[in-house]
């Protein structure tokens, strides 16, 4: 483990089960990434391999966190990245209000994270299950998740924290997924230190909803671009 804590850069990765990742795990992705660490279901920090973390009962693989902890130490080599995986499959927008269990869940992992070293961004990726839902509740998709991130905020000590959030695959045949997207692009508007990052050119693992796992491995760098740009 790191011998200095204090330059640990937090991220949390919350959402569903294209945050958590569903990519099949190869070698590459369970070698170790100097400098980057996953808290594991004791609150201890480990290197930061695939999968990520334990997704409920779900079956979990590659996600975006390791090539974003990659890409940061790349631009900052300085500091050594913490990833707070609390993402789970299939929920809905809903099920993250503050006083539910999952972003409970979130905030507790969170707590231990803390003490060694800051948050510093929150990794978003949720929309699939809405977007089988109602279209009333698509097209709340924006004013709901405003919510939700203003008291994630407050509650994490961190006001402007940087919120960068993913868009949902193109290759998603499911009735709202334009709505949510259009959703989604409205949400730097609403509220400060937000960045929304394209999915363009990124595949399925065959199963229309999960993106594969070099397609997750790239969504990780975009995800990394958009925070530094906020954190340079």
């Amino acid at each position: 483990m790191a011998t200095e804590l204090e330059k640990l850069w937090i991220a949390l990765l919350i959402g569903q089960s294209n945050m958590s990742g569903r990519g099949i795990v190869e070698p590459q992705d369970i070698a170790e990434i100097p400098g980057a660490y996953k808290l594991n279901s004791g609150g201890c920090w480990v290197p930061a391999t695939d999968p990520l973390n334990s997704d409920q009962t779900k079956p979990i693989g590659v996600g975006p966190g390791r090539e974003f902890a990659r890409t940061v130490l790349n631009a900052v080599p300085a500091i050594e990245v913490g990833l707070v995986a609390a993402a789970v499959g299939g929920t809905t927008l809903n099920q993250w209000k503050p006083g539910g269990r999952f972003y409970a869940r979130a905030m507790r992992m969170l707590g231990h994270a803390k003490k060694s070293g800051s948050l510093r961004v929150i990794l978003w990726h949720l929309g699939e299950t809405d977007a089988s839902g109602t279209v009333e509740a698509a097209h709340s998709y924006a004013e709901r998740w405003v919510k939700i991130m203003q008291r994630l905020r407050q509650d994490s000590g961190a006001d402007d924290i940087p919120i960068i959030v993913g868009k949902l695959g193109g290759f998603i045949d499911r009735d709202h997924i334009r709505v949510i997207n259009e959703q989604i692009d409205l949400l730097p508007k609403l509220i400060d230190h937000v960045s929304v990052v394209s999915v363009a050119g990124l595949k399925d693992g065959g199963d229309t909803l999960h993106f594969d796992a070099s397609s997750q491995r790239e969504l990780g760098r975009r995800y990394a671009h958009a925070f530094l740009q906020f954190a340079r």
